[in-house]
C-alpha cells in the first residue's frame, strides 16, 4: 500500500482539475485512471467560455487543444424554420475539442503540477481507515491510502455509490463522429447547428472539427426508441447517413437530486460522479472543471490539517453551481413543453443572440436572467 495526501479517482476533466489544483497547493497526489490514456469518450466536445478560462488558468494553450472554433450558430425546429446568427466581436461561441486530446492535456497539466498518474487501475471500492484516512482498494494491484479522496469516476463509478449520490434526471445521448469530404467540411467552417428536437426536452447538434463532424442528439432515457429514430432521421437529413462513422456510441448523463450528498467523511465527489451538469443543455465539462477545482482545493487544505475545508465543500459547490442547475431545470421544463417558443426566443434577433453569447461566455448566467423582475413568473406560467 502506498500513501498520499490526496487520491483522485478518474482522469477526466473533474479528476484532472482536482489533481492539478491539489498538487499545485503542495499536496502529494495520486491520480488513478481505469483506462490507458488517451482514451475515447462520448462527448460533444464544445467548450464554453468558463471552460476556456479554466484551461488557460491550467497553463494550457487553447489553440493546441481546439480542433476548431465557431462564431456562427444555425438553429432549426426539428429541421424547419432555419435561422443563422453570427458573432461579430471576434470571440468564438464554442471551441471544439476531441475528448481524448482534451483529457490528455489536462492530465499532463496535473503531472506538471506534481501529481503521480497511474493508468490501467481498476478501483474495487473505498473504505475509511481510521479518522484521518481512506483506502482505495485496487483490483490486482497495490491499494492506495490517502488523507482525502476525490471521486471523479463518472456516473456509475465507485465513489458516487460510496458517498450515496442520488440523481433524479437521467438522459441518453446518441452520438456519431463522421469523417467528411472537404466540400462538406467547408459548409460547416466556423458554424455549428442546434436542432430543437421532436422528442420532448430533446435537441440535436452538429459540432465541426475540421474533417470530422460530431453529430448527436440527447433526451430523456425513457424516450430511448424515439431518440434513436430522431438521431437516424437527423443524420439522414444532414446528408451524412452513408459516410464513414469513426465512432457511433451512446452514453447516459445524470443530474443530481437537490439534496444529493457531495461528501461522505473524507471522500468528496465532483463532476459527473456528483451528477453536476446543466439539466437543460446537459453540458458537463464546465461543471467538471469548476467542481474539480473546488474539490482539489478542499482536499489539499484538509490534507494539510484544515478539517473545516471538507465541511465547507458542499456549500461551495451549492453556491457556485447550484443556481445554474436550478435554472437549467426551469428551462428544461419550459423547453419540454414549448420548444417552438424557445426557438422563437433564441432566433428573435441580435439582442436575443447577444444575450445567448453572454451566457455562453460566462459574462451572465441563466440563473441571473431568470431572476430579473417578472421573468420567473412568466416562465412559470409558460411551463404549465
Amino acid at each position: 500500500m502506498t500513501d498520499f495526501d490526496v487520491a483522485v479517482i478518474g482522469a477526466g476533466p473533474a479528476g484532472a482539475a482536482a489533481a492539478r489544483v491539489a498538487a499545485a497547493a503542495g499536496a502529494r497526489v495520486c491520480l488513478l485512471e481505469r483506462a490507458t490514456l488517451p482514451r475515447y469518450k462520448t462527448c460533444g466536445g464544445g467548450l464554453v467560455g468558463i471552460s476556456r478560462d479554466h484551461l488557460r488558468a491550467a497553463g494550457l494553450d487553447l489553440a493546441a487543444v481546439a480542433r476548431a472554433e465557431v462564431d456562427a450558430l444555425t438553429m432549426t425546429l426539428d429541421g424547419r424554420l432555419t435561422v443563422t446568427r453570427s458573432r461579430r466581436d471576434g470571440e468564438p461561441i464554442l471551441a471544439m475539442v476531441m475528448r481524448p486530446e482534451l483529457d490528455a492535456a489536462l492530465v499532463d497539466a496535473a503531472k506538471a503540477a506534481g501529481a503521480e498518474v497511474r493508468t490501467g487501475v481498476l478501483v474495487g471500492g473505498l473504505r475509511a481507515d481510521g479518522a484521518d484516512g481512506v483506502v482505495v482498494a485496487v483490483r490486482g494491484g497495490d491499494d492506495v491510502r490517502a488523507s482525502v479522496v476525490v471521486g471523479a469516476d463518472g456516473t456509475s463509478g465507485r465513489a458516487g455509490g460510496y458517498v450515496g449520490v442520488r440523481c433524479d434526471q437521467v438522459d441518453v445521448g446518441l452520438e456519431g463522429e463522421f469523417r467528411v469530404p472537404g466540400y462538406i467540411a467547408a459548409r460547416w467552417t466556423r458554424r455549428m447547428l442546434l436542432d430543437w428536437g421532436p422528442v420532448p426536452g430533446s435537441y440535436g447538434w452538429v459540432f465541426p472539427k475540421g474533417e470530422v463532424l460530431t453529430v448527436g442528439v440527447i433526451g430523456a432515457r425513457d424516450q430511448g426508441p424515439a431518440l434513436r429514430a430522431y438521431y437516424e432521421a437527423f443524420v439522414a437529413r444532414l446528408g451524412l447517413a452513408d459516410l464513414p462513422r469513426l465512432h457511433d456510441s451512446g452514453h447516459l448523463t445524470r443530474v443530481r437530486a437537490d439534496d444529493s450528498p457531495l461528501r461522505r467523511g473524507r471522500v468528496l465527489v465532483a463532476g459527473d460522479a456528483a451528477g453536476l451538469l446543466d439539466p437543460w443543455t446537459r453540458e458537463g465539462i464546465s461543471f467538471a472543471l469548476r467542481s474539480g477545482r473546488l474539490a482539489g482545493e478542499a482536499a489539499a487544505a484538509a490534507a494539510g490539517g484544515d478539517a473545516a475545508a471538507l465541511d465547507a465543500y458542499p456549500g461551495r459547490i451549492e453556491a457556485v453551481l447550484g443556481p445554474e442547475i436550478a435554472a437549467g431545470r426551469v428551462l428544461l421544463g419550459l423547453y419540454g413543453r414549448r420548444p417552438e417558443l424557445m426557438h422563437a426566443t433564441m432566433s428573435a434577433g441580435p439582442g436575443a443572440f447577444g444575450l445567448f453569447t453572454r451566457i455562453i461566455d460566462g459574462r451572465s448566467t441563466i440563473a441571473r436572467q431568470l431572476a430579473r423582475p417578472g421573468v420567473t413568473a412568466a416562465v412559470a406560467r409558460l411551463s404549465r
